[in-house]
């Protein structure tokens, strides 16, 4: 019999600071990467001096490549609620601007069904707010700077920023998702 091993796929995920869900989908089994990034602007380019500005309207990132035989895009949606607040439009906590937004860029009609279900059934019994999530077409995706990628666990400790806002986040996926870990 051929080995037939299931296509990796791709998900392009906005929840705040990039830095935040690049550390918690890179622990999880499945997943075989992720690159922070900028998508969802109004121009061809992006990089963080110019999205820092909210003149391009690109929103921060991850693509996280996965197999969905070990981990579904329902799941990696689930643990989306649970790291960022999907109820501020354009604010994550202190950080403020469009880049910051909730969003969610579908690859496909199933990501985008998956995506709308998700939102109407896991973050509504988690949220009691509206969900302000949006859920757009995938377009483009645009790497961000080199120092950006496996940022927190890089610097970790020695950046306050990850030491109050990312540590609890990834404690709380580590206790809440543990049979996921990597």
């Amino acid at each position: 019999m051929e080995n037939n091993p299931t296509p990796t796929q791709l998900a392009t995920l906005g929840g705040g600071c990039f830095w935040c869900l690049d550390t918690v989908y890179r622990s999880l089994k499945g997943v075989t990467s992720v690159a922070s990034g900028y998508s969802g602007g109004t121009r061809q380019t992006a990089n963080y001096r110019d999205v820092c500005s909210g003149n391009t309207l690109h929103a921060e990132v991850v693509q996280i490549a996965f197999d969905p035989a070990i981990i579904s895009y329902a799941q990696l949606l689930e643990i989306f609620w649970q790291v960022h607040d999907p109820t501020t439009p354009n604010r994550q906590g202190n950080d403020v601007g469009p880049q910051y937004r909730s969003v969610i860029f579908f690859h496909d009609a199933q990501q985008e069904e998956d995506a709308r279900t998700s939102i109407a059934t896991v973050a509504a019994d988690i949220w009691e707010a509206p969900i302000v999530t949006q859920v757009v077409p995938f377009e483009a995706f645009y790497p961000a700077e080199t120092y950006h990628q496996d940022y927190y666990n890089k610097v970790g400790s020695r950046n306050p920023y990850c030491t109050f806002v990312i540590t609890p986040k990834v404690e709380k996926i580590r206790k809440k998702f543990a049979a996921q870990l990597k």
